[in-house]
């Protein structure tokens, strides 16, 4: 097995977690954190006046509700600290975890909605949203402070697809104190959105959904494969294309007084810091965290091959310069779909 591929040490033998049919993991919500949050999300949506739906949650591979369903699908990772860690070692990046669960089921719960009472065919929402037969794709270009859409999800995520805007707008409208008039006071059809959620919402608390349906075929206990098996199909292979970024890398860690401080290598810190750099960066640029893991990881190997090093008293500064940097490259990608500018020969 590939290092990259192994199982972080655990309590009991690592062979047994990480072979094991996930469908015999035994995985449920019932008795986990999950089970208060999603409670909390109830009470919440009966709160907002919407008292005849309720939806379904079962665990599966990613956050999902399938089209025309009211089954919100968790990350079965959530499920079990061991394999929230294990997934932040093979991923690299976590949603939902933590404070963000609720933001997470906040947004699912938007997309319930939307199927349940079939807002998709209604004229205004497709004035307001656009048409769900829009193409969903994953690649996306997003355009940062857009004042045509809410900002709830990181990366932008209003901004990907008609159903994912309804999505975040219910989401901001959803949440309690989350005072929308005001914040988005200045941004008008954001706010336009955001009323009329509002106004459909009113009308629609205490109507029976349309569907009911559940789509149950991907829940934990049908996944007969193991884990080693689910991160192998899903391991992002993409390779970083750069011709070089020594004199960047040069600039920001070479550039600096000898302040007389202990050196430490370039690249200890650049993987050090990938988890938050991967997660901020699409945060604030919508460049997805997996394709910012492989370009972090280059650039740490390039730092060892030039033999980079900076004092210790002066991490601060070297870290703003590489985030510096890492999103600029980002940026780069996220709108042109490559790093360097068209004709770019970088600096070897």
């Amino acid at each position: 097995m590939d290092t990259a591929m192994k199982a972080p040490e655990a309590p009991f033998h690592e062979s047994k977690l990480w072979s094991t049919p996930i469908r015999d993991l035994g995985l449920k919500i019932e008795g986990t954190p999950l089970e208060p949050v999603i409670a909390e999300l109830l009470r919440e949506v009966e709160a907002a006046g919407l008292r005849k739906l309720r939806p379904h949650f079962y665990l599966t591979t990613d956050w999902i509700v399938h089209d025309d369903t009211i089954a919100i699908g968790i990350p079965f990772y959530l499920a079990r600290p061991d394999l929230t860690a294990l997934h932040a070692l093979q991923d690299g990046h976590l949603e939902g975890v933590g404070r963000d669960l609720l933001r997470y089921l906040r947004h699912e719960m938007g997309h319930v909605v939307n199927y349940a009472y079939q807002l998709y065919n209604r004229p205004d929402w497709i004035q307001l949203f656009g048409s769900m037969t829009q193409p969903y794709e994953y690649e996306y270009r997003p355009q940062p402070f857009n004042r045509r859409f809410v900002v709830h999800l990181p990366g932008w995520y209003a901004q990907k697809h008609p159903d994912e805007d309804w999505a975040e707008t219910f989401a901001v409208w959803l949440t309690p104190g989350s005072e929308w008039r005001s914040v988005y006071a200045d941004w008008p059809e954001a706010l336009a959105k955001l009323d009329y959620c509002d106004r459909l919402m009113h009308h629609l608390g205490d109507q029976e959904p349309i569907v009911t349906a559940l789509d149950l075929d991907w829940d934990v206990g049908n996944l007969d494969y193991s884990l080693a098996e689910h991160y192998e199909e899903w391991a992002f292979r993409d390779e970083v294309k750069l011709p070089g970024l020594a004199g960047a890398l040069r600039a920001i860690f070479q550039g600096l007084d000898d302040t007389g401080a202990p050196r430490r290598p370039a690249a200890e810190l650049i993987r050090g810091r990938e988890r938050d750099l991967m997660a901020e960066v699409y945060r604030w640029t919508g460049h997805f965290p997996e394709r910012t893991r492989v370009l972090l990881r280059h650039l740490a190997d390039r730092a060892d091959q030039l033999r980079l090093s900076y004092p210790a008293d002066c991490e601060g500064r070297v870290l703003l310069g590489l985030a510096t940097l890492v999103t600029a490259l980002a940026m780069n990608h996220v709108h042109h779909g490559s790093y360097l500018p068209e004709g770019g020969k970088g600096t070897g």
